[in-house]
């Protein structure tokens, strides 16, 4: 279905335009890149790295992309993407806890979280968001410790969310990724 709807689109954009460039592992890129496998690289991912290079040249910056999942990708500040790391977002999980056994209530992200839950719902929910903002503040300060001057962005459905509860300096970029993207096109112009 994505692979039609995707034929469809470069079909009535070539009726529009002669000057079409796709984002693949082929596309000429604003920074370097050794990834292992190329073509299995997200187009999201590669959109964010540039645009957070774009937004904050010569930095070394690590990119937390936390929506459906939660995307990391450390790059140094010679522009080199230096690989990163994927894992399930915050609905993710409390989908997961609720399809996989048989018992737990599939519940949504709560402002007011306790550390340890005194329900299964407060449980729930202290373990599925103190797990992510754990997981992500753990990356944070341990990359931190090999990159004394990084700065972290985020960006994404859940990026305020978490925003608001992590401990070090984050840059909110809502739309990193159509950052990005333009600058991916200025860059092959």
């Amino acid at each position: 279905m994505v692979q039609e709807r995707h034929n469809e689109l470069i079909d009535n954009l070539a009726k529009v335009t002669s000057h079409i460039i796709e984002l693949d592992s082929s596309t000429s890129l604003p920074f370097t890149w050794n990834y292992q496998t190329k073509s299995t690289m997200g187009k999201d991912r590669l959109a964010a790295v540039a645009g957070a290079i774009g937004l904050y040249p010569n930095t070394n910056l690590l990119v937390i992309d936390a929506g459906t999942a939660i995307t990391y990708e450390l790059i140094n500040s010679k522009h080199e993407f230096l690989g990163g790391n994927i894992s399930p977002g915050m609905t993710i999980r409390y989908k997961a806890l609720n399809e996989f056994t048989s018992k737990l209530p599939l519940l949504s992200a709560s402002d007011e979280t306790p550390l340890i839950g005194q329900s299964t719902k407060e449980a729930i929910q202290a373990g599925v968001q103190n797990g992510v903002l754990f997981e992500i503040q753990g990356l944070i300060n341990e990359l931190s410790s090999q990159y004394p001057s990084i700065k972290t962005i985020i960006t994404g459905g859940d990026a305020e969310f978490f925003a608001r509860k992590l401990k070090n300096p984050i840059f909110v970029h809502p739309n990193l990724v159509l950052i990005g993207l333009n600058r991916i096109l200025e860059y092959n112009a």
